[in-house]
């Protein structure tokens, strides 16, 4: 063996592996619930968002011309009478609840090729130690006691300024155009849009406690313009909203929540019936 041969280093064997890297193992990210595992996403919200508003746009001018056609009102009497705007608001509120139900149907069943109402988060209400019809019951009561709740926290924030929904509660036709649109039509529509549509979007981006949070205030935003200026019964109606958003997550469906702003509903108007006799001796507005 020469000099050269004793001087060199000895080589280890190669096999051909890579040496073992440390690495961390983050836990998986949770899945979201069932519930909120909707097709759409962003873009479907953005998409409805101006759909609605051009719908609503085009469903109060439809509205005014059939008030003028079939009720004989001139326009230049028309913002005179209540009756009127009761009519116009329950029939735009009809129109675009109708069209906007059938975009998300088609939605939904064309583009999505699912169920529309199990998509949109109508499912069963299962209750623990309840039967199916005392859930229901339990949900129509809660939104009755919901409601006066409601009611008595408004007598801490009353304001000086009229509202704008009390110019629909001038007259007994007024009033029951409005108790026919807030007991059979709101309750369907904006559960179906807040609650089915909306909700799963952010519980699933940001949290459930974040969707149920956002998308009560956002339903208590809507209803601004009815309530221009009175702002305290604005931050009511989000707390109804977040209420409502907070039964559907908890029961995981949307007939929950239905079921409460329905009971919710028809309690408000119930006890005004029996307060102004039918809705025959209004309080004056000034």
């Amino acid at each position: 063996m020469n000099e050269s041969d004793s001087n060199r280093t000895p080589q280890l064997p190669t096999t051909g592996a890579e040496p073992p890297q440390q690495t961390t193992l983050l836990p998986p990210a949770p899945e979201p619930p069932e519930d909120v595992r909707a097709p759409w996403g962003w873009a479907d919200l953005v998409i409805f968002f101006f759909f609605g508003l051009g719908s609503a746009i085009v469903s109060s001018q439809v509205a005014v011309l059939a008030v003028l056609i079939l009720m004989g009102v001139t326009p230049a009497s028309y913002g005179k009478q209540p009756t009127a705007l009761a009519a116009h608001a329950t029939l735009a509120q009809a129109l675009w609840s109708l069209v906007m139900m059938l975009y998300l149907f088609a939605m939904i069943r064309v583009r999505f090729d699912r169920p529309f109402w199990r998509a949109v988060g109508w499912r069963a209400l299962r209750l623990e130690g309840a039967s199916p019809f005392s859930g229901y019951l339990l949900c129509l009561f809660g939104g009755g006691a919901l409601a006066i709740i409601i009611q008595l926290a408004s007598a801490f924030v009353t304001t000086d300024r009229k509202l704008p929904i009390q110019d629909l509660f001038q007259t007994r036709e007024s009033v029951l155009f409005v108790a026919a649109t807030a007991i059979l039509v709101a309750p369907l529509v904006e559960e179906t849009v807040f609650r089915g549509f909306l909700y799963p979007v952010l519980a699933r981006s940001w949290g459930v406690a974040a969707g149920v949070i956002f998308t009560g205030m956002l339903f208590g935003l809507v209803h601004s313009m009815q309530l221009s200026g009175g702002y305290g019964q604005i931050g009511l109606l989000m707390v109804v909203g977040i209420v409502l958003t907070y039964v559907r997550a908890r029961t995981g469906t949307v007939a929950a929540s239905f079921l409460l702003h329905l009971g919710y509903n028809t309690l408000l108007f119930a006890v005004f019936y029996f307060a102004t006799d039918g809705f025959r001796n209004l309080p004056k507005i000034s």
